[in-house]
C-alpha cells in the first residue's frame, strides 16, 4: 500500500473482512458491499481531508439540503478479475470526467481528479478479494456525492460529502428484456440534466418504469420530450440497434447519457472494420424497419447492463418480437471485443485497462 504520508487522506482498514461469509456463486446485482469505503467531505469552500475506512451507516439531519432539493449525483464504474488473477479499472478516468461535468451541471464542487483516482486505487488494493472470477462477474464501484448543509431555502448547499462504495456483482439482467418505447412520459428535455447523471433523473423514471413493467415489460426505451418520435436510451442503458446489417446508435446530446461503455463499444466495433452510424433514429423507422425485416438486433450498453440483448420491442402498433439470438452476430460481436479487454484476454490496444 502506498505510505500514506504521499497520499491526500486517511486510511484505516477493517479489522476483520466479511469476505468469508459471500456466496459469489450466487450474486445479486447491488446487494452485498465489500468491507471499504471511501467519505470526503467539502465545506469552508475547500474539500477537507478524506478517509478510507469500514463501510457502514452515515447519521445526518433532516434539514440536509439534497433531501429536499435534490443536489445529487453518481457514476458507475467497474474492476475486473484479469486472466493473471490481477485487478483492473475500465476507463476510470472517463468516469471521472464524467463525474464532474454532473457537478458542474448541478451546481456542486468538482472532485479533484487525482484524489479521486488515488480514493479509487488504494479502495481496490484494500478490497482485491471482493473481485468476482467468474464470468459476468466484476466489482461494481459506485462514486456519488450529496449536498449535506442542514438548511431550508432554494440555493445551492455549502456543505457536500463525496464517497465511494463497492460491491461484487454478477450479470444486472440475466436474460434478453423487453422493452416499451415510450411515448408519454419523459426522462430529459433539452437545456436539461438529462445529461447528467443526476439521481433526480432517475427518481423521475421509475413510476413510469413501474407502468411498463405492469404491462409485461422490462424497461423503457425514452423518446424525445418534445415530439415522442425520435428514440434516446433505456433507462439503466444506452441502446443500439441493427438495421440493414449497420450497428446503429442514437446520438448523444442534452437528453442523452454519455454512456463509457456505448463509447467504448462504437470505437471497438470501428477499430475492428464495423460500419456503425451515430445518428437520430425514430420510432417510425423502427415501425417500418421492423415490418420489413430489417431491423434485426436491438441491445443496452451500459456499465451495469454491459450489452444486454432486447428480445421486444413495445412498439406504437404492437410488440415486435427480435429474431432468434442464435442469429445474431452484432451484439455477439461488441460483447466479445468488449469483454477481452475489460478481462484482459484480448490487447488493450487503446490503454483502457488501468491495473491496480
Amino acid at each position: 500500500m502506498e505510505d500514506q504520508k504521499t497520499l491526500d487522506f486517511d486510511i484505516s482498514p477493517v479489522g476483520m473482512s466479511r469476505l468469508e461469509g459471500v456466496d459469489f456463486s450466487n450474486l445479486a446485482f447491488g446487494k452485498v458491499f465489500s468491507d471499504h469505503m471511501f467519505v470526503m467531505d467539502h465545506a469552508e469552500g475547500e474539500w477537507k481531508r478524506g478517509e478510507i475506512s469500514s463501510y457502514g451507516p452515515m447519521t445526518f439531519s433532516p434539514a440536509m439540503m439534497s433531501l429536499h432539493y435534490g443536489q445529487a449525483i453518481f457514476e458507475g464504474m467497474k474492476a475486473f478479475r484479469q486472466m493473471d488473477g490481477g485487478v483492473a479499472m475500465f476507463r476510470p478516468g472517463e468516469n471521472i470526467k464524467r463525474f464532474n461535468f454532473s457537478a458542474k451541471r448541478m451546481g456542486m464542487p468538482e472532485v479533484p481528479a487525482d484524489i479521486f483516482f488515488q480514493a479509487l486505487v488504494e479502495m481496490l488494493k484494500l478490497d482485491s478479494g471482493w473481485v468476482p472470477n467468474a464470468p459476468d462477474g466484476a466489482l461494481y464501484i459506485r462514486p456519488f456525492m450529496f449536498a449535506t448543509e442542514s438548511h431550508v431555502g432554494v440555493r445551492p448547499s455549502r456543505e457536500y460529502r463525496f464517497c465511494i462504495f463497492t460491491c461484487p456483482v454478477g450479470a444486472y439482467y440475466t436474460k434478453a428484456v423487453k422493452v416499451k418505447v415510450e411515448l408519454h412520459y419523459t426522462r430529459a428535455a433539452m437545456g436539461g440534466t438529462g445529461a447528467a447523471k443526476a439521481a433526480g433523473n432517475y427518481a423521475g423514471s421509475l413510476f413510469p418504469t413501474e407502468l411498463a413493467k405492469s404491462a409485461g415489460y422490462d424497461q423503457i426505451l425514452w423518446t424525445d420530450a418534445a415530439t415522442h418520435t425520435s428514440v434516446e436510451e433505456c433507462g439503466t442503458m444506452n441502446v443500439a440497434f441493427v438495421l440493414d446489417g449497420k450497428m446503429v446508435v442514437p446520438q448523444t446530446s442534452d437528453t442523452v447519457l454519455a454512456g463509457i461503455t456505448r463509447a467504448s463499444a462504437v470505437q471497438l466495433m470501428r477499430h475492428h472494420g464495423v460500419e456503425v452510424e451515430e445518428r437520430k433514429v425514430t420510432v417510425q423507422e423502427l415501425i417500418d424497419a421492423s415490418a420489413a425485416g430489417r431491423l434485426t438486433e436491438a441491445f443496452g450498453l451500459g456499465t451495469a447492463a454491459t450489452v444486454s440483448p432486447i428480445c421486444t420491442l413495445g412498439l406504437p402498433n404492437g410488440d415486435w418480437d427480435l429474431p432468434e439470438m442464435s442469429a445474431w452476430e452484432v451484439a455477439p460481436k461488441v460483447k466479445a471485443l468488449l469483454d477481452g479487454v475489460r478481462y484482459g484476454t484480448a490487447e488493450d490496444t487503446f490503454g483502457w485497462n488501468i491495473p491496480v
